[in-house]
């Protein structure tokens, strides 16, 4: 019976040892809680995370603005290209109906082949009208994909002093119902990022 007392008090021992060491050796957290004042007046700490409004960020972040001018650009040109090619076409089919109705063509065939290349010619400008939306489209997900890489990449270095362990992205209250203003770091990252992109520029 004492060998028992014995062995139970040893494993007691051992585990109050261990346990010591554990407490003054393991590394300490470093919190990342703040005060905040509430509604009510009252003072609570708030949770490491925090949340980002991003329609607000893409109306107002410098480089947003940028690419959207660039992409608003293109559209333009590429709506200027279409429109004057399809007002040529439209003069040529208004002249050959002029041509048609006048009896102007030598012979019927020269009429037929004078038709096809109009016909022709319509389906290239539907064909450009296609591809140039296609690129279009595809130099917008270009270029949101590089903004999104660039406001993740500097968020992560934002983040090094503020220590945030979640920070969520909120579109149109889509994402967030409710949350507390404290959480809003949105004025903040936008600052951070206009005044690197001003430098970079």
């Amino acid at each position: 019976m004492k060998n028992v007392n014995y062995i139970i008090n040893g494993v007691l021992a051992v585990a109050v040892v261990i346990l010591f060491v554990m407490q003054f050796s393991g590394k300490k957290e470093v919190s990342t809680t703040k005060a905040v004042t509430t509604d009510s007046g009252s003072t609570a700490s708030t949770l490491p995370v925090a949340y980002v409004n991003v329609d607000s960020l893409l109306e107002n972040y410098n480089y947003a603005k940028d690419l959207n001018e660039i992409i608003l650009k293109k559209a333009e040109n590429s709506r200027a290209n279409v429109n004057q090619k399809a007002a040529s076409l439209q003069s040529e089919m208004q002249e050959f109906q002029r041509k048609i109705s006048n009896n102007a063509f030598l012979t019927q065939e020269r009429a037929e082949q004078e038709q096809q290349r109009l016909l022709n010619k319509r389906q290239e400008l539907q064909d450009l009208d296609t591809r140039l939306s296609q690129e279009l489209m595809e130099e917008q997900q270009k270029l949101n994909e590089q903004l999104r890489d660039s406001i993740v990449s500097q968020l992560k270095v934002f983040n090094q002093s503020r220590g945030f362990q979640v920070v969520f992205s909120n579109t149109a209250g889509d994402n967030i119902l409710l949350a507390n203003d404290a959480y809003d770091i949105t004025a903040e990252l936008l600052e951070y990022l206009n005044k690197n992109y001003a430098t970079r520029k």
